[in-house]
């Protein structure tokens, strides 16, 4: 079906409800689809809070384009700079920093051990045909290719670039439109970690259709060379450099402009739970692991704990975190995968995650404090001493 034909179909807006949407990949929502603490935390303001797929009258686009006002997304970070600069005012809310970076993949029967083997030799690069929605494959397969290019002392004109462009239509597929409670029942239909449709480029590289290809470091990345068949000769992530782990990541939380001003609450709301849930993640990393397994394309669950171990799954806008999505809004536009620029400092909206970590830590305090001040207490107790 052409670009044109297609439909973004919502369902009503109607703001008791809110509808979230997630990326297969590292995150506290993720981890809370499972756990179901952002539910409670929509209970206590008499709201509902579903995936947004659970409404039939939903289809996949509003995960691209974001063209439902009570929608919270938890994702990759080029869709959402493409929706801010290109179609609709968002606000950014928080961001998870994963070093993922990406790796070359090469036949690991072929004599290329380093980039430098690659000179004159053709690498893969896929092409979306859907121009309703952002191309966040191929600008992550090209972003990571001129950075580990540029860290060998080559250019994109030291290779042979081959485009292979596809469909991307399976969002108007009828099998894909069954309503869904859980992102996770997307996998049920599917062996999603051997699956080729996420490695589109893979069949390609084994054909010997092209010498090399981009892959994700960590994520795709071990499945890969568990087959025997691949191997990586460049790894992004194993330079102390952490501008170039820039990978579609770090995973962002964004909400519409519109919920921000008008509903603030329901946006506290959701980030008191992203907090919650974090910190619990934190804490028990190997149970993260294990639900996050489930979703994404690490090996296996230990896979999936060595690579989350060292990230704070507490979203956040540190400095580290707003400069890794500048970094990525940059390429956007230096390419031409946005036509506007825009001001990520602007973009973002603390004030959101701020209000909501006081209002854990008055909750947490509320708890602890009760078995210990004479009437039970909260953060206005004065003039009692604990301990």
């Amino acid at each position: 079906m052409p670009s044109q034909e297609r439909k973004a179909n919502t369902v009503p807006l109607d703001w008791k409800e809110v509808w979230y949407t997630n990326c297969p990949m590292v995150s506290a929502n993720n981890v809370d689809q499972e756990l179901g603490w952002c539910r409670e935390e929509y209970k206590k303001i008499g709201v509902e809070y579903d995936y947004f797929r659970h409404a039939e009258g939903n289809n996949w686009y509003p995960h691209y384009i974001h063209n439902l006002d009570n929608l919270i997304r938890f994702g990759g970070l080029y869709p959402p700079i493409h929706v801010n600069a290109d179609i609709r005012r968002t606000v950014l809310l928080g961001a998870t920093w994963v070093n993922e970076g990406g790796c070359m993949a090469v036949r690991a029967s072929d004599n290329l051990f380093q980039m430098k083997d690659l000179k004159g030799k053709k690498i893969g690069l896929t092409k979306s045909q859907n121009t309703i929605k952002n191309d966040w494959w191929r600008i992550q397969e090209h972003m990571g290719i001129e950075n580990m290019l540029m860290l060998n002392d080559m250019t994109m004109d030291d290779v042979e670039i081959v485009e292979f462009p596809y469909p991307d239509d399976w969002y108007d597929d009828p099998q894909m439109l069954t309503p869904i409670n859980n992102p996770s029942e997307t996998w049920l239909k599917r062996d999603h970690k051997h699956d080729y449709a996420f490695r589109p480029l893979e069949k390609a590289l084994l054909a010997g259709t092209v010498d090399a290809i981009y892959t994700q470091s960590k994520v795709f990345q071990h499945i890969q060379e568990a087959t025997g068949q691949l191997a990586m000769i460049e790894d992004l992530t194993r330079y102390p450099d952490w501008r170039v782990q820039v990978a579609n990541t770090p995973a962002v939380i964004t909400c519409t402009e519109v919920m921000a001003k008008e509903h603030p609450e329901l946006v506290v709301a959701y980030m008191k739970a992203m907090i919650k849930v974090g910190r619990w993640s934190n804490d028990h990393k190997h149970a993260a692991a294990a639900i996050l397994n489930r979703q994404t394309f690490y090996l296996d669950a230990e896979d999936t704990y060595e690579g989350i171990k060292n990230v704070d799954m507490v979203p956040s806008l540190s400095a580290q975190n707003m400069q890794t999505i500048k970094i990525g809004k940059d390429f956007m536009f230096k390419h031409g995968y946005i036509e506007n620029d825009f001001d990520v400092d602007e973009w973002s909206a603390p004030e959101f995650l701020e209000k909501a970590a006081a209002e854990v830590l008055k909750e947490e305090w509320e708890r602890r404090s009760w078995s210990k001040l004479p009437e039970g207490g909260g953060l206005d107790a004065q003039n009692v001493r604990l301990g």
